[in-house]
């Protein structure tokens, strides 16, 4: 095999390689001496068959494997003696159109190499962490939220019209050109006045009935209806009214309480408090990972692969226009051209990738097995009754599991450098945090 170096600019790389005829009839042989004593063949014994024989009949497709090997071995070996780590998958071409067998095997091999990169002093780096109390106020607000979920309905007196919120038990028929329709009628049906279940003006026509009226509701169907049947028909539903509730705010009490799994109503604010300053811990952490990337960001400087960056740029490109047109779903849009400001955080997100995944590398981090299984689980919760299914699908998916244990990876070497920095409390409000997080958003 002879190598030859046909570009060295930057990190990209280009080489020449030959690999002579001599080494691919010797690895043929090699396959077929190996092979021989399995082999049988009508008028040779087991393990007999005449090695010019085997030769005519398989030599061809055992060329073709040699050939391969012998690729895949020699772009192994250069890699392995230039110590480069690709950028990217590398590109192997063929050269010669008229390649015969007898013929020497000329492969060109092209890629861009990841650059060198120094680990920053991460002890120099100082961070403030917010820290946020939940004051009792938020500890009432989330309480009536769960009150809000709770809420009864108790009988209006009799005679009272209902209200918006209101919560209405009727019998429905409902009829499009005259004929009553399949699951356009029910009994005993409960409707909560506001709560958009029902298609849209079907509600507020309810608004101000009474026990025992029949109300005739008139709406039309969206026209993006799923049932294509109805897709923007006129519809009448015939409502008999049979009951008229209104909200009752449940008593914020330990029999309350014991709704939610808690002890007593002391015990709820407490598990209230605690999940509240795991959120706001969470959210803190978010706007110092930030605050990291932004230092490290200042702090490092090397040559980005050109390749990556124009990847992730365009990437970044189609992302941003998908968000701007959210009613395209598919790829069928004309092409999407990158911009300068796209190709900036492309950089910054290549620059600062490769500097995590080299601090991980040198450093040791690894993602275990009981952390990969455990965010796929969470993951599958997403998928009801299908939990199974999606666990079997990652297991066979390589690319899914990548892209599951990419942020545990990048998490990992985050608490890393967390822990060499110097990290400051500082004491905040929601409201601050919160603004700190919407920021985020904006950047």
């Amino acid at each position: 095999m002879q190598v030859t170096e046909t570009l060295n600019e930057g990190l990209k790389r280009g080489y020449q390689i030959t690999i002579t005829a001599d080494e691919l009839e010797s690895k043929v042989n090699e396959k077929l001496t190996e092979a021989q004593p399995e082999i049988e063949m009508k008028g040779f014994r087991k393990g007999k068959v005449p090695m010019a024989l085997l030769k005519k009949k398989f030599g061809t497709q055992l060329l073709g494997e040699a050939m391969q090997e012998a690729v895949d071995g020699a772009v192994s070996e250069q890699l392995e003696q230039s110590g480069d780590r690709p950028a990217m998958q590398p590109e192997i071409k063929m050269e010669g159109e008229n390649w015969k067998e007898g013929d020497d095997v000329v492969v060109s091999m092209a890629y861009e190499k990841l650059p060198e990169i120094e680990q920053p002093d991460l002890s120099t780096l100082t961070l403030e962490k917010m820290v946020v109390k939940a004051d009792d106020e938020a500890v009432e607000e989330a309480l009536s939220g769960l009150a809000e979920q709770a809420k009864n309905f108790e009988d209006r007196a009799d005679g009272e019209a209902a209200e918006s919120g209101d919560q209405v038990t009727m019998d429905f028929v409902g009829r499009v050109d005259g004929e009553a329709f399949e699951g356009g009628s029910a009994e005993d049906f409960p409707l909560e006045l506001g709560s958009g279940q029902f298609i849209p003006g079907f509600e507020e026509q309810l608004v101000g009935v009474k026990v025992g009226d029949e109300k005739v509701v008139e709406v039309s169907f969206p026209e993006e209806y799923g049932a294509s049947h109805l897709a923007g028909k006129a519809a009448e539903f015939t409502c008999t009214i049979k009951a008229i509730k209104a909200p009752a705010a449940p008593v914020l009490d330990d029999d309350f309480a014991k709704q939610f799994g808690s002890e007593s109503l002391d015990a709820l604010k407490d598990q209230i408090r605690e999940r509240l300053e795991a959120e706001y811990a969470g959210a803190a952490r978010a706007v110092m990972k930030r605050s990291l990337l932004d230092k490290l960001d200042d702090l490092v400087s090397f040559e980005l692969p050109p390749t990556l960056v124009d990847a992730e740029a365009k990437q970044i490109a189609h992302q941003l226009w998908h968000e701007d047109n959210p009613d395209v779903h598919g790829h069928d849009h004309p092409e999407i051209e990158t911009t300068d400001e796209h190709t900036k955080l492309a950089e910054r997100r290549v620059r600062l990738g490769l500097l995590l995944a080299e601090l991980g590398t040198k450093n040791e981090i690894q993602v275990s097995d009981a952390e990969m299984t455990q965010a796929i689980l969470n993951q599958a919760r997403q998928y009801p009754g299908k939990e199974r299914e999606f666990f079997e699908f990652v297991q066979k998916n390589q690319q899914v599991q990548q892209q599951i244990r990419a942020p545990l990876f990048e998490d990992k070497v985050v608490d890393y450098i967390f822990e060499l920095a110097t990290v400051e409390d500082v004491e905040a409000d929601k409201d601050a945090l919160k603004a700190a997080v919407e920021k985020l958003d904006e950047e």
